[in-house]
């Protein structure tokens, strides 16, 4: 069946699209426990960069489960499929254009690689949102940490799965003892040579 299927290149290219959009594209991953405050910093990064001209699109691990993934575990093997499906959508938003942001637990480093195996290396930034066990378990918006504790929900990344913290991610934010503005702004600094082509 693979031998049937033939790419289609068309006229219209990542270099092209990115000329018409006036912006270099790429994908920003936060990785970090749940509570850690990847989606939040995500949201409101795009925020600012959607305030300054950029077109940018935010991807969700809740809100994506909810659809193109939903049915997925939280097994080691569907949490593989999850982020390689993921990743596949943002490549496709980074040929388009956009600068993606996507915030995901992605707790394995093999699966990360994978990422930046799909869009290319040039195309990924790593951030990893640093926040220790004890403050995601403190601030536990979801109610998670409570129901992994008492034995209801299994295969929950901290307590019951592992994470396996980034070794060098491209950015790493210690969110501890900053605000989110702190946190948005050292993101940005950091991204902000990328964005123009």
């Amino acid at each position: 069946m693979e031998e049937n299927i033939i790419r289609h290149d068309y006229s219209v290219n990542r270099q092209d699209r990115r000329a018409n959009l006036g912006q270099n594209s790429f994908l920003m991953w936060f990785t970090g426990l749940s509570g850690s405050g990847k989606s939040t910093i995500a949201n409101a990064l795009e925020h600012k960069l959607h305030e300054l001209g950029y077109k940018t699109y935010a991807l969700d691990g809740d809100n994506i489960r909810k659809g193109i993934n939903k049915g997925l575990t939280f097994s080691p093997e569907d949490r593989t499929e999850n982020i390689r499906r993921i990743a596949e959508v943002a490549n496709l938003l980074v040929d388009s254009g956009i600068i993606v942001l996507a915030a995901f637990v992605s707790p394995y480093k093999k699966d990360r690689e994978n990422i930046r195996g799909i869009v290319g290396n040039d195309n990924f930034v790593e951030i990893f949102v640093n926040t220790s066990l004890e403050e995601c378990e403190r601030r536990d918006v979801k109610g998670l940490y409570k129901k992994a504790r008492a034995g209801e929900i299994k295969d929950f990344t901290g307590v019951n799965a592992p994470y396996e913290a980034p070794e060098s991610p491209d950015i790493e934010i210690i969110t501890d003892d900053l605000s989110l503005e702190q946190c948005v702004e050292a993101v940005f600094e950091k991204i902000k040579p990328k964005l123009e082509i």
